[in-house]
């Protein structure tokens, strides 16, 4: 057993500002005897405007926002997963990451977006992340101290099929940290997050961004963490916070030996 929180922000594009209110909500968890920490999508910079981003993004070395949560992981002797922020690879390229960090300060491994959110949901409402992203080409997993973990970020979860060579490779636990938009969150949000956990018999952990923003865009918010049977264990609605809760890992495995669908594909 061990006690995971997601966190729930309504980022800005001040990293300065957004890193104060991580490290308060990760103080919060702590509080709650928490094992394991996860942040949304773009915890650190909330924008989708490359030329913006190129000027604040650096390297991962170099990066404010990772050095000020490895130093609040180190202090706490906490593991936390970053959902994500931009990193800046080259000059002109930049990538949306999640990074994870152990209870020693240390990166441990890190996952970039796949699946670009180029959509059209009305006249008024576009996104177009491939125009500001390079996309990801590999799947990550990592054996954390209470199983081994599949690292996903936002439009990922439409792609069922990303789920389970997660779930086949050995993953227990999802991580799903986003920036779902309040349009498209209504109608999908928890039913594709309950869908993933039940068919790959997976714990499912859902940080979000939620409220409206400084630039107007609205996040759906509803941080989740779900069961491997589709139970919600916990969820914030809109509000900034932590939610935080006892996972047991078993459950999983035993699920997986009474109904053995991971193996009929």
């Amino acid at each position: 057993m061990f006690r995971v929180s997601c966190i729930q922000l309504r980022s800005n594009n001040n990293i300065h500002f957004n890193l104060n209110k991580t490290s308060k909500l990760i103080k919060k968890a702590v509080k709650q005897k928490t094992d394991f920490i996860i942040t949304p999508e773009v915890s650190s910079h909330f924008s989708l405007k490359k030329n913006e981003l190129l000027k604040v993004c650096t390297s991962m070395q170099n990066d404010i926002y990772l050095n000020g949560i490895k130093k609040l992981a180190k202090k706490y002797k906490k593991w936390i997963l970053i959902g994500s922020l931009i990193i800046k690879i080259s000059r002109n390229k930049l990538v949306n990451r999640s990074v994870l960090i152990d209870k020693s300060g240390k990166i441990r491994t890190y996952y970039d977006k796949v699946h670009m959110y180029d959509v059209v949901l009305s006249k008024k409402e576009k996104y177009f992340e491939s125009k500001s992203f390079y996309p990801g080409n590999k799947i990550k997993t990592f054996n954390l101290p209470w199983g081994k973990i599949g690292l996903t970020i936002c439009y990922d979860l439409r792609f069922p099929i990303l789920y389970r060579k997660l779930a086949k490779a050995g993953s227990l636990f999802l991580t799903v940290p986003s920036a779902f938009t309040e349009t498209t969150g209504k109608k999908h949000w928890h039913s594709l997050l309950k869908a993933r956990a039940i068919e790959n018999f997976c714990y499912v952990f859902a940080p979000a961004q939620g409220g409206t923003h400084y630039n107007g865009r609205k996040t759906f918010g509803h941080s989740l963490i779900i069961s491997p049977d589709g139970k919600i264990l916990k969820e914030l609605k809109k509000s900034e916070g932590v939610i935080t809760t006892a996972v047991n890992p078993k459950l999983s495995k035993n699920l997986r030996l009474r109904i053995p669908s991971l193996r009929g594909d």
